[in-house]
Formats: C-alpha cells, sequence, structure tokens
C-alpha cells in the first residue's frame, strides 16, 4: 500500500523504544463485552509514565536524530500530552528542549512537562491556542536551527504511535476484527493502521473524532486536507484544526469509516469507566470507547480493540464532565420562565409541574419592583429523560411562560 510506514520501520521504532514506552496492557472488558456480546479489549495507553501513547512517537523521533541533530536541541508545540513526551525523552537523552505551550494550558499540565523535563526543558507559555503556540514553536526552531518535533505530521513520530499496533497483534493476532482509534492530528491511526492493515487483512479500522473538531473526516469528504475555521477544545487531546499532510494520505487508505462522537457521550463514557473500571481516562482517551454504540450492531459476536490513549485529565474538570453527560443524556434542562412579581410563583412550579423526584439544581432570579413580571433561569434535572414532556405539558396546562435554552442559545456557553 502506497504512502503506509512499513513494517520494518515501526519494528525498528519498538526496538528504540525498549525499556522506555511500557507493553501497555490489551484489558478485556467483561462489562462492555456482554453488554454488546462481543469480545471488547481496551489498549491501556493511560497507563504509560506519561499517562498516554505520545512517548512513544516524540522518544522515536528525538532518539533517531544524529549526534549532530541532537546537539542543536528540540522544539515542539503542545498543551498537554506531546510536551510530555517530549520533556520525557530530553531526560531520557539527556537532550536540550523548548517546549511551547499556549497560555490557556492548565498549570498542573505545565507542572508536569517541567517535572518530566527535570532540568533539560525550558518551557515558553506564549499563545491563545495551540496553532498560535505552534507557529511562535516553528519560527523560534528557524530562528535557533533547533529541530522541531511535529506532535503528528512525522514518519518517526507515525512509527513510534505504531508500535501500538505491533503490540496490539503480537496478542491476539488476526483475531482483531476492528479497530477504534481516536483521531487528533492523525499519527496515531496512521502508524496503528499502517501496522495492521499490512498484518491483518480483515481488520476493519474505525477512526473516532470529537464532534468539535472533526478535522479528519472532513478533509476525507472534502478529498484534500481542510482547516476548520473554529473548533471545540473540550476533547484536547483531539482538537486539532488542521490534520496533517502525511496523516491525511494514510488515513485516505486505510480508514474504513471515521464516526463522530458528541462531547455528551465522552463524558458520559468517562463517568461509566471511572464508576465501573475505576479508570481515570481524560476524554481524548475514552473517544473510542464512546463511539461502540454506534457500531452496536456490527460487532456482534466479532473482536473488538479500542485504544484508550491517555489518562491525564484535571480532577478539576469533572464537574463540568458531569454536566455534559446529564445534559447529553436527556436528564438536565435550562429554562428562562418568566414569572409574575407576587408570592406563591415559584411554589406553583414546584407544587403543580414538577415530577416527586425532579429536581431544581439552579435558580437565579432578581426582582425588579417596576415590573410586573421576571425571568429566572431555572435548571432541572429529571431522574429519566422522558419526563421531560409531562414536565412541559403541566408549565402548559399551568399558563407558566418559558423558554428552553438550547446548545443554539448564546446564553447556553455561558451554562455548560
Amino acid at each position: 500500500m502506497n504512502n503506509l510506514v512499513d513494517i520494518q520501520t515501526i519494528e525498528e521504532a519498538s526496538e528504540r523504544l525498549n525499556g522506555v514506552a511500557k507493553n501497555t496492557p490489551l484489558q478485556f472488558s467483561k462489562r462492555l463485552s456482554n453488554f454488546y456480546k462481543a469480545n471488547i479489549y481496551f489498549k491501556r495507553e493511560d497507563l504509560q509514565e506519561v499517562r498516554s501513547y505520545k512517548i512513544r512517537g516524540a522518544y522515536n523521533l528525538i532518539k533517531s536524530l544524529s549526534e549532530q541533530e541532537k546537539k542543536k536541541g528540540v522544539v515542539c508545540a503542545s498543551a498537554g500530552n506531546h510536551a510530555q513526551g517530549v520533556a520525557y525523552s530530553c531526560n531520557a537523552l539527556k537532550i536540550h528542549g523548548t517546549i511551547f505551550m499556549p497560555v490557556v494550558t492548565p498549570l498542573q499540565k505545565i507542572n508536569r512537562v517541567r517535572h518530566f523535563g527535570d532540568g533539560w526543558v525550558e518551557i515558553k507559555v506564549i499563545g491563545a491556542n495551540f496553532d498560535e503556540s505552534s507557529k511562535e514553536a516553528k519560527e523560534f526552531a528557524k530562528k535557533e536551527q533547533a529541530i522541531f518535533v511535529h506532535p503528528f505530521d512525522d514518519e518517526r513520530v507515525i512509527a513510534g504511535q505504531g508500535t501500538i499496533g505491533k503490540e496490539i497483534f503480537e496478542t491476539l493476532g488476526d483475531q482483531i476484527d476492528f479497530l477504534l482509534c481516536p483521531i487528533g492530528g492523525g499519527g496515531l491511526i496512521s502508524g496503528v493502521g499502517s501496522y495492521l492493515k499490512q498484518k491483518c487483512k480483515k481488520i476493519k479500522l474505525i477512526g473516532v473524532e470529537a464532534k468539535g473538531a472533526p478535522g479528519m473526516d472532513s478533509s476525507i469528504k472534502a478529498g484534500k486536507v481542510i482547516t476548520l475555521e473554529k473548533i471545540d477544545p473540550f476533547v484536547d487531546g483531539v482538537a486539532v484544526k488542521t490534520v496533517g499532510t502525511q496523516t491525511f494520505q494514510i488515513a485516505s487508505r486505510i480508514v474504513d469509516q471515521i464516526i463522530v462522537v458528541d462531547e455528551g457521550q465522552v463524558c458520559s463514557t468517562m463517568i461509566e469507566l471511572y464508576q465501573n473500571e475505576g479508570i481515570v481516562a481524560e476524554p481524548a482517551g475514552a473517544l473510542s470507547i464512546s463511539a461502540l454504540n454506534d457500531l452496536a450492531e456490527k460487532i456482534k459476536g466479532r473482536t473488538v480493540v479500542c485504544i484508550l490513549s491517555g489518562g491525564n485529565n484535571d480532577i478539576l474538570r469533572y464537574p463540568e464532565i458531569m454536566e455534559k453527560s446529564l445534559v447529553y443524556m436527556g436528564l438536565k434542562h435550562y429554562f428562562l420562565i418568566e414569572f409574575a412579581q407576587k408570592p406563591g410563583q415559584l411554589k406553583n412550579l414546584v407544587n403543580n409541574a414538577l415530577g416527586p423526584i425532579d429536581d431544581i439544581v439552579r435558580f437565579e432570579y432578581i426582582k425588579k419592583n417596576s415590573k410586573e413580571t421576571g425571568p429566572a433561569l431555572v435548571g432541572i434535572e429529571l431522574a429519566k429523560k422522558e419526563d421531560l414532556k409531562p414536565l412541559l405539558s403541566k408549565m402548559n396546562s399551568l399558563d407558566i411562560k418559558y423558554q428552553i435554552i438550547t446548545s443554539n442559545d448564546p446564553l447556553y456557553s455561558y451554562l455548560i
């Protein structure tokens, strides 16, 4: 197959990574296997020391440099996992690195990069987002004649990520029917897919993207690499505006299907993984598992591998994750309700409209004596999504004037 990274290149990458990247477990999921009537495995890349697969590509590239190139030092741009992989590699190989991180990067991630670099990296917090930070990093690399370590669009990085495919094949052989893989810039699926498509002819390679950043899906449909005008950064590990040129060429040939998953579904999967398996997955890490619902009929009786790509999730994000999950499942709804400015209006809503176990979880109201009515922001949590219709029916019968706040409403972004 043209454009694919060949087996030997990935085998050589595996040798370089020996003793650096873990051969992570291929964990059988009894819960999901029973639910989907299939044999479902998680490739646990969250168990790498840097908690993601990114160590593989970063180390393989840096280790591959000539002695003269190593003396020049390396440069990268990243908001998290790639930066940690580069920092770890610089420390392990005693090579100086400069890492550019956007100003929105949480302090916890910056501290992790500093920890893994252990004096071998300098961190520059520049740029409003990854793209701006990346531009600064490339200009710095050109000026200083340092080696730019691309997060995905480099054969050495792709080959490093491809070692995951080698490990999966060594465990399951040609038993694999479906491989589900998250896509950001495309390095992971290009590497893993290159190996497995050459080793296992029957395998179906399923790419999974977040609804807020479907760069590869859009590019493949357009027949060329396109740059998304804007992206939702929530699934930060795959929030990429422009996929790679090399990765696009490879993915176009080998990816059988791309599934685009709602961020709310990702949040629900993260919560289920934590509650059932005790796995702390980052949003991108849960992405492939989130797509199983879309393949429920196809995978019955089949062997399925989901790459759980990372576990660098900030605990401070969990309130937002819970919120997005509840909204996605239809259990939480927001309303603007016009209350007459007289006593008993809220009591009427609570006693006569809400169900016995419906719960008001948010209420914001400012009384203004100069007006007859005033809007209140009301958040209501339901026991099951089917309870919404009876609630609306009761509100209508009580002549309660309300507006449901949908995702298209400008106010929605301030709530979620």
